[in-house]
């Protein structure tokens, strides 16, 4: 569970509508009825509340609602593990903060509040309609003119009302326009290709395509971005295709380590680094290939390895771009957050700054005895309980501990 998470973020306030179903004193108001947001992006879902009297006892959002029982809320849904958040007062607006953004989110959210008044619970409809897409590239073709037209698509008309896209030739930015098109000369035996982001969210571009056959100058990153723990080994790949081109040269580096270049606009190997110095490595490296796979390897992460990691080759005749976006790395420590609960108990949560990969499985330990029967990142306890407790990562030896609930100690081994 965590705390925050990096990557692009989608904030968005149109207008304002209110939602009064007949029930006097209750009303919500929801920001914006409808947004669209990129794939894996971060979008806020907003709304304001009013209620006759008594004290609000819970809030919470919903998608789903089956007759003759309370809406399922989502913070409980394991499909939000790790991505989901619920911010506000408590008394007067909800925020609903989706991470990671998934296609299959694409839904109503509802906003429900309990009172501990007698009929005290009301729900605000229509709602916020939420549809993620991703970009794709589009190519047309006029042959007698021997022009070609890019457009980066979506499925629905991206909230921000006037986005500046961002076009990658063979890794390389090549243009910026407010225009989703952009038209240029092709050759028949080209071997470029193209792909686009919106401003802002880089990170999430578009796959590139070839504007001729089906081999062409590409990158492919297995991931685009990766949260892993202090102390931990991490694996960052991709593919790649030289369009039939004999590569001759390849490396890994990073824009973070940019002042350290002898020359600022050529990248420098990040097995020549100092800071990396007998932890990076290219387990499968490949030399002599049209098409290939190669890996960074990254051994006992430091929390100043967060940065991008991206990958280029080079041909007798061709070297990919170096601004196009790779894999953004986070790491984290453990930390153990202690929460009231249900009357008599406390919650124990295994935190991290951002959220891990891989939905990991969460070990918890008490009195350094390890705890039977529970793997997630929340394990609740009795309030008069005063013994200490550990979180881990099975798998990994970073771990946390909270002694008496007052102080929370973080270390690695």
């Amino acid at each position: 569970m965590s705390l925050r998470t990096a990557g692009s973020v989608l904030v968005v306030f149109l207008w304002s509508v209110a939602v009064v179903l007949g029930q006097k004193g209750w009303s919500v108001t929801y920001t914006t009825q409808r947004i669209c947001a990129l794939k894996g992006s971060t979008v806020e879902l907003t709304c304001s509340y009013t209620y006759p009297s008594g004290t609000v006892t819970t809030t919470l959002w919903f998608t789903n609602w089956g007759s003759g029982v309370e809406p399922e809320d989502l913070g409980q849904d394991p499909e939000y593990t790790g991505r989901l958040e619920y911010h506000g007062d408590k008394k007067k607006d909800s925020i609903l903060r989706i991470t990671d953004l998934r296609e299959s989110d694409s839904a109503t959210y509802k906003f429900r509040l309990l009172t501990d008044q007698t009929e005290g619970k009301y729900y605000g409809d229509p709602g916020v309609t939420l549809s993620v897409t991703a970009l794709q590239v589009k190519l047309t073709y006029s042959s007698w003119q021997n022009l070609v037209t890019i457009t980066c698509i979506t499925t629905c008309t991206l909230s921000n009302p006037k986005p500046t896209y961002i076009w990658y030739k063979n890794g390389q930015h090549q243009h910026e326009s407010t225009s989703p098109q952009y038209k240029y000369s092709v050759y028949s035996n080209s071997k470029d290709s193209y792909s686009c982001a919106v401003k802002g969210h880089e990170d999430l571009h578009s796959p590139a395509v070839c504007v001729q056959g089906q081999s062409c100058n590409t990158v492919t990153y297995t991931k685009r971005t990766i949260c892993a723990l202090k102390g931990s080994t991490v694996y960052i790949s991709c593919t790649y295709d030289s369009g039939y081109d004999t590569v001759k040269s390849s490396l890994w580096f990073s824009p973070k380590q940019r002042s350290r270049w002898s020359d600022k606009l050529t990248p420098e190997d990040l097995t020549r680094d100092p800071g990396y110095a007998g932890r990076v490595e290219y387990p499968d490296k490949e030399r002599w290939r049209y098409t290939g796979h190669s890996t960074l390897r990254i051994s006992n992460l430091r929390e100043e390895d967060s940065a991008e990691y991206r990958f280029t080759y080079k041909t007798y005749y061709f070297e990919w771009g170096h601004s196009f976006p790779g894999t953004t790395l986070s790491v984290t420590g453990l930390q153990v957050k202690v929460t009231p609960a249900a009357e008599g108990q406390k919650t124990l949560t295994c935190i991290t700054t951002c959220t891990l990969t891989d939905n990991p499985t969460y070990i918890w330990y008490k009195n350094g005895q390890n705890v039977q029967g529970v793997s997630s990142p929340m394990y609740s306890i009795s309030s008069e309980n005063a013994d200490s407790y550990f979180c881990a990562v099975k798998g990994h030896l970073s771990s946390a501990a909270v002694c008496e609930y007052s102080t929370i100690v973080q270390y690695s081994t």
